[in-house]
């Protein structure tokens, strides 16, 4: 990756995309992904034709005005949306070649989602929230929990474990959110604005310990934010307008 210009735009390279890893590791690959969504009046072109690639272990931030694909980019790339045009492969796989029931259980077991809404249980504890994706997805009780205070301890909140949401303060919550993405180990963890709802103090904590999770764990990365303080702590940062990927921008080389 260090060998690659800063700020390429990628329309001087249509063969050969800036943002296609030459080591050929790649955990996410994408060419020519469209997605359209029908409105009252004109169709609306979320994403008009984009191709990248994520290497594996990578942090990856997508930036962009509102408005420009980055969310649509994110579904679609981890299959929670479908596409009408292009292909994306995940882990050598054609995401949405797969039935509807297989790429469900892909997600479950091999991704983990952060997103600027907590979405936890109000009724459960910290603890239970994490728990609860290994439970469903048939785990048994004694793993379950075992995990899931392994996980509250990589973020920082064994103390917190039998506390409702109610009982948490924003970072808290976040954290409890990451831990509960990452209970299943996952190959790629997702956000989308992860740090949207917090102030800056509680904004650089979550980033410190996602940096920290990435580089320990070796787990793939990919974050959309508004926030050009966050997207510089990543390996990279692609930029979208109109659906489009105008370019990247590289802070630092992969393993660094």
């Amino acid at each position: 990756m260090s060998s690659r210009p800063v700020g390429i735009d990628i329309e001087a390279a249509p063969q050969k995309s800036a943002l296609t890893h030459a080591d050929g590791d790649e955990i996410i690959a994408a060419h020519d992904v469209h997605k359209t969504y029908a409105g009252a009046g004109e169709p609306v072109h979320a994403l008009r034709g984009v191709t990248l690639s994520v290497a594996r272990g990578e942090m990856v931030t997508i930036m962009g005005p509102s408005g420009c694909g980055k969310t649509t980019l994110l579904n679609c790339l981890s299959g929670l949306e479908t596409i009408e045009q292009g292909e994306i492969f995940v882990e050598g796989r054609s995401i949405h070649d797969m039935p509807d029931t297989e790429r469900t259980d892909h997600r479950a077991r091999r991704m983990g989602f952060v997103f600027q809404f907590y979405n936890l249980l109000p009724v459960l504890s910290s603890v239970e929230n994490v728990e609860l994706p290994l439970l469903l997805g048939g785990v048994g009780q004694r793993e379950s929990r075992e995990r899931a205070m392994l996980a509250l301890e990589n973020v920082g909140l064994t103390d917190w474990a039998g506390h409702r949401p109610a009982q948490l303060s924003g970072g808290q919550r976040q954290r409890v959110t990451i831990a509960r993405a990452l209970v299943n180990e996952p190959a790629i963890v997702w956000g989308d604005e992860p740090t949207g709802d917090l102030d800056s103090t509680n904004a650089n904590q979550i980033m410190d310990l996602l940096e920290d999770l990435n580089q320990r764990n070796q787990q793939t990365f990919v974050i959309v934010t508004h926030d050009e303080n966050i997207g510089r702590r990543a390996n990279r940062t692609i930029l979208m307008r109109d659906g489009l990927i105008e370019g990247e921008t590289i802070h630092r080389a992969l393993g660094s």
